[in-house]
């Protein structure tokens, strides 16, 4: 397995969990009621397996690596965009993490932001999926050699352990200063 080859795995339960956000998005924008425990759950996968453990791993390794190469102009630029676009991805959620404390507070007018926000996420990943694996994946792997392939993919498999530690030590850490 090439290292890609996790990354568009992941890209697979992305797309799944999409889907459900669809369906939930045409029930919210139907009855114009938000179930805030849903909106939580919804981001605490972006943020913790789209985001951190996913775009992790292209940023922190794939890019850092392809950082090193002599990359023509096309492919650094597709880099770039990537990166703008996790920003722009990360900007979204913080506001849909916003307004549904609001809408949770009784700004019911955050209903919208919140609509507006899923929408978006909905319309970008796939768009921003089918862009890495149809075109950015495979056509900067020809800056690796099969060695560093490897070496790559092994960092990825190193990557994911640390995170489920990660993920639950600061769970612990967040439980312990409320719970004490």
């Amino acid at each position: 397995m090439k290292p890609r080859g996790p990354l568009m795995i992941e890209h697979r339960l992305i797309e799944k969990m999409l889907k459900i956000v669809g369906r939930e998005l045409a029930i919210i924008t139907r009855d114009r009621v938000v179930d805030p425990v849903f909106i939580d759950t919804i981001v605490d996968f972006i943020r913790t397996y789209a985001d951190r453990t996913h775009h992790g791993k292209e940023e922190d390794i794939l890019f850092r690596e392809l950082e090193k190469k002599d990359l023509d102009s096309k492919d650094r630029q597709g880099m770039r965009e990537l990166i703008d676009e996790h920003v722009s991805a990360r900007k979204t959620v913080r506001e849909l993490v916003e307004a549904t404390a609001g809408y949770a507070g009784g700004d019911a007018a955050a209903i919208d932001v919140i609509i507006a926000r899923l929408s978006f996420l909905i319309d970008f990943y796939p768009v921003h999926i089918r862009k890495e694996d149809r075109v950015f994946f495979p056509d900067t792997e020809k800056y690796f050699s099969d060695d560093e392939l490897e070496e790559m993919l092994d960092e990825f498999w190193e990557f994911d352990r640390k995170m489920i530690h990660e993920k639950y030590s600061g769970l612990y850490d967040s439980l312990s200063k409320r719970y004490g």
